[in-house]
C-alpha cells in the first residue's frame, strides 16, 4: 500500500477518519459523542450517512453540529479543515431506513464502503489514522459480500500478509497502560495448538516489536510471552508446545535483538510485579489474555491492529443492538474516546519517527 504522508499545517488539528459502523447499533452515537468530546485536539472526520448522522446528533446533543462533505468533492479538492465548532462527515449514503436495534442487509454494502473510503483517505493523505466503530459481520455477509472482520479486511485491502490483534488501555486504579497482543484470534479452542508455529510466533514478535517502536515510541520494547498450557506446560508434563514451539521462537527473536521473555504461566503473569517490566504481553489465544485486559481497563480498552501500513484502532466492544434499541443516551462512549486518543498518540509518534 502506498500512502501520502500527511503534512500538518501549524495550528491545524490532525485529521483522523472515524467509520461509524453498523447504523442500527451504538456506533453512530458513540462516534458523534466521542468526536465532539475530543474536537479541540483532533479533527475526527466521520464516514457514514450524513443525513442520518445529523439527525442522530440533533437528538443526542443539540450542541453537536455536523457539516456534510461529498466523497467526490474531497477527492477533487482535498479535505477542508473546519474549526472545532462542527464535525465533518464524508457522506456514504445508506440504502435503507435505520431502525435502531434491527439489522438490515440492505445497508451492509454501505457499511463496507465507509472502510474503503477510510483506506482511500489514508492513501491520499487526508487522514493520519483510522478509528472504527463496531459493525455487524452478518449484515455484510447477508448483503452478499464475504466478510470475516475489520482486521482481515484492512489486511487484505492493504496487501498485508500478517497482522496482530492487540488490545490496550489504562488499568483501573493505577492508570498504567496494559497491552495484550494475541498469537491467535477467533479460533475454536481445539484449533489453537495447531495454529501456533515457531515461524508464526516469530513473525508476530517481529510485528509487535516494530510497532511498539514505530507507533508507540518505545525505544526498547519488552514483551512477555504466555505459555499455552497450564503452568506453561510444567516441563512437558502438561504439554510440549512450550518446549517445542514457544521457547524456540522466543530464543530466535532474542537472537534478532527483540527483548522477548518467557514462556510464563498465564495464571501468574498478569500481576503488577511482572507487568511493571512489560510493554506488551503476548497471549496465545483470545480468552487467555482478553478477559484480563477487559477487566483491568473497565470498558476503556482499545483494539489496535498491528502490522498494517496505517494506524487503525477500534473500540473493544460490539454493536450493542439491544442497547441501541432502547434509544439514544444509553451507550458509554469511553472506549471510543480512548480509541481516538490512542490513534492520535500513535500518529504523533509515527510523525516524530519520520522527522
Amino acid at each position: 500500500m502506498s500512502a501520502t504522508s500527511p503534512k500538518r499545517r501549524p495550528g491545524v488539528r490532525p485529521a483522523i477518519a472515524v467509520t461509524v459502523g453498523e447504523p442500527a447499533g451504538i456506533g453512530p452515537e458513540i462516534s458523534l459523542r466521542a468526536a465532539w468530546a475530543r474536537r479541540h485536539e483532533v479533527n475526527c472526520v466521520l464516514l457514514g450517512d450524513a443525513a442520518f448522522l445529523a439527525m442522530t446528533a440533533s437528538e443526542t446533543d443539540p450542541d453537536i453540529k455536523v457539516s456534510a462533505l461529498s466523497l467526490m468533492a474531497v477527492r477533487n479538492g482535498g479535505l477542508p479543515h473546519f474549526g472545532p465548532d462542527r464535525i465533518s462527515v464524508i457522506d456514504v449514503p445508506l440504502a435503507a431506513h435505520v431502525v435502531p436495534g434491527k439489522l438490515d442487509k440492505e445497508n451492509g454494502r454501505a457499511v463496507l464502503a465507509t472502510l474503503d473510503a477510510a483506506i482511500e483517505g489514508v492513501r491520499a493523505g487526508w487522514f493520519e489514522a483510522v478509528v472504527t466503530a463496531p459493525l455487524q459481520k452478518s449484515t455484510i455477509n447477508d448483503a452478499g459480500v464475504p466478510f470475516s472482520g475489520h482486521t482481515e479486511y484492512f489486511a487484505e485491502k492493504t496487501g498485508t500478509p500478517q497482522v496482530v490483534m492487540m488490545l490496550a488501555g489504562p488499568q483501573a486504579g493505577s492508570g498504567e497502560p496494559l497491552r495484550v497482543a494475541l498469537a491467535t484470534t477467533h479460533l475454536p479452542l481445539q484449533a489453537v495448538s495447531a495454529a501456533i508455529s515457531r515461524d508464526g510466533l516469530g513473525r508476530t514478535l517481529d510485528i509487535i516489536h516494530a510497532d511498539l517502536r514505530g507507533k508507540f515510541g518505545i525505544a526498547a520494547p519488552r514483551i512477555l510471552v504466555c505459555g499455552l498450557n497450564p503452568h506453561a506446560g510444567e516441563n512437558g508434563y502438561l504439554g510440549r508446545e512450550e518446549i517445542d514451539t514457544i521457547t524456540p521462537a522466543i530464543e530466535a527473536a532474542r537472537a534478532r535483538g527483540i527483548d522477548a521473555r518467557g514462556p510464563y504461566p498465564a495464571d501468574t503473569l498478569f500481576q503488577p510485579k511482572y507487568l511493571r517490566d512489560a510493554d506488551c504481553v503476548l497471549a496465545m489465544y483470545h480468552d487467555q489474555g482478553l478477559p484480563v485486559l477487559k477487566y483491568a481497563t473497565f470498558g476503556n480498552g482499545v483494539n489496535i491492529t498491528l502490522g498494517l501500513p496505517l494506524i487503525r484502532t477500534s473500540v473493544d466492544h460490539g454493536t450493542a443492538l439491544d442497547l441501541a434499541a432502547q434509544g439514544l443516551g444509553k451507550a458509554d462512549c469511553g472506549s471510543m474516546e480512548q480509541a481516538i486518543g490512542a490513534a492520535l498518540a500513535m500518529a504523533n509518534n509515527s510523525l516524530d519517527n519520520k522527522k
